[in-house]
């Protein structure tokens, strides 16, 4: 019987390897009309329109008033963020929003930015446009096209791009410098959502492709973590000859025969090819990984089958959705933050920029349209799409941000793309890293293009 069993396990290897050896497929570039109705029989309008954030007094009185009427539940004693977002903090954030938070100061910091709009697949779509204030003589940018995931939004990226776009006047040096493109995903923030069903990460990345040749560049950097990292992967899944290098900070790597070993890494690290730093992000097993994804993962449930009816709620209530997204910026920045009665929102960022992202959602009625993302991604199950199977070939660099929501070991990463020229185990940080540590992140983004570029 034990010899049958071997025969089987070494026969189940054997297959696997076959099935898994590196085929550099690509997903095909299809098309596609996202917009109200029939596709026009005319030619799509490809011109690139300047935007400006605009605010009035009616939005801000209506947002006071709905303030003023909000319906708090008094938290359990010593519950902390254990149950969710602390009402009793959640009371001192709600009385900034209303008394202090000036949101016309905010839009002129976003305002900062160049903003355009511009049509593709019958769907506005919003992004900013960061050039450069200066260049050494002979040198021209490299293009970086960054992308925002779910609760976060373009606003994510201000604090990064000066430190990629004019890097000498921010004490790194100038041997790369960028010229940034944040598009907003469609249904988030000021790009269209879809009228129609399917509007998932892969005609996302297409239509961004499309931004980006519109914008004249043919070959550029892709950059995410979130959906974001779903999306460029798709980019360099669609087209990987206009991909010159892959940044990302997180990784959907969960088809892979080391995820089956997560069980017993911890005893046999070395056999699986983990480092004592792995070893250190991922166990003990079932508090790191199994509660931790279990404990955090609710809202992914919810979201994946039922949007519109938790976004009814959330798109008619300033402070619900103040609550529902802000709970993220806790516990996703570090998971030991639910210990705290504040839940420790304000050791890693403003309150001015927490509500500047949850007043992208609020003003532009788009939190039930975001949240529809992991419907149309998630809804048939994540394996049962063609580009969750398919490797990646172009050159990937990986942070791994030590409070990620799930570590992915080096192995795990080069599994799915194996052209991993540069992985990096960051010192500190966790899911909106972009948000949280601009400096860290836009450091290992140089370093990877670096290495990149030496080759």
């Amino acid at each position: 019987m034990w010899l049958e069993i071997l025969l089987t396990s070494v026969l189940g290897f054997v297959i696997y390897w076959f099935v898994s050896r590196d085929k550099e497929e690509t997903l095909p570039l299809e098309d596609g009309w996202w917009g109200p109705g029939s596709r026009p029989t005319g030619r799509e309008d490809e011109s690139i329109r300047p935007f400006k954030v605009e605010t009035s007094d009616e939005e801000i009185n209506d947002l006071h008033q709905r303030i003023d009427k909000a319906r708090l539940t008094p938290p359990l004693e010593d519950s902390r963020f254990h149950y969710g977002f602390n009402s009793n903090y959640l009371k001192q954030i709600v009385s900034y929003w209303r008394n202090e938070f000036d949101w016309k100061k905010q839009v002129e910091i976003l305002n900062r930015y160049p903003h355009f709009k511009t049509k593709i697949e019958g769907l506005d779509i919003h992004f900013i446009h960061v050039k450069p204030p200066q260049l050494p003589s002979g040198r021209t940018p490299k293009p970086l096209l960054m992308v925002h995931g779910w609760p976060g939004s373009f606003y994510e990226f201000y604090k990064i791009i000066p430190f990629l776009t004019d890097p000498k006047s921010h004490g790194l040096g100038d041997e790369h410098v960028f010229e940034v493109i944040c598009p907003c995903i469609p249904g988030y923030g000021f790009s269209e959502a879809s009228s129609k069903k399917g509007f998932n990460t892969v005609a996302t990345a297409r239509i961004f492709y499309k931004l980006m040749l519109r914008l004249g560049f043919q070959e550029f950097y892709v950059q995410g973590g979130d959906w974001g990292a779903l999306i460029c992967t798709n980019i360099a899944q669609l087209v990987p000859s206009h991909v010159k290098g892959l940044h990302l900070n997180m990784a959907f790597v969960l088809r892979s025969f080391y995820t089956l070993t997560l069980p017993l890494g911890r005893h046999f690290a070395g056999l699986f090819g983990y480092t004592h730093k792995d070893v250190e992000l991922m166990y003990p097993f079932k508090e790191k990984i199994f509660y931790s994804l279990m404990r955090e993962s609710g809202y992914m449930h919810i979201q994946a089958t039922k949007p519109d009816t938790v976004g009814c709620a959330l798109n008619d209530s300033p402070v619900g959705l103040a609550a529902y997204i802000l709970e993220k910026f806790s516990t996703w920045t570090k998971s030991e933050f639910r210990d705290l009665e504040d839940g420790g929102l304000e050791r890693k960022f403003s309150l001015d920029d927490l509500l500047t992202n949850i007043m992208l959602y609020w003003t532009t009625g788009s939190i039930t349209s975001s949240q529809r993302f992991y419907k149309e991604n998630l809804g048939q199950g994540y394996m049962a799409h063609k580009h969750e199977r398919m490797k990646v070939y172009v050159p990937t660099g990986f942070a791994a941000f030590p409070c990620e929501l799930l570590h992915a070991p080096e192995n795990w990463v080069k599994f799915k793309y194996p052209k991993l020229i540069s992985y990096s185990y960051m010192p500190r940080g966790g899911h909106f890293a972009a948000f949280e540590e601009p400096q860290l992140l836009a450091q290992d983004i140089r370093k990877f293009v670096g290495l990149l570029e030496r080759q």
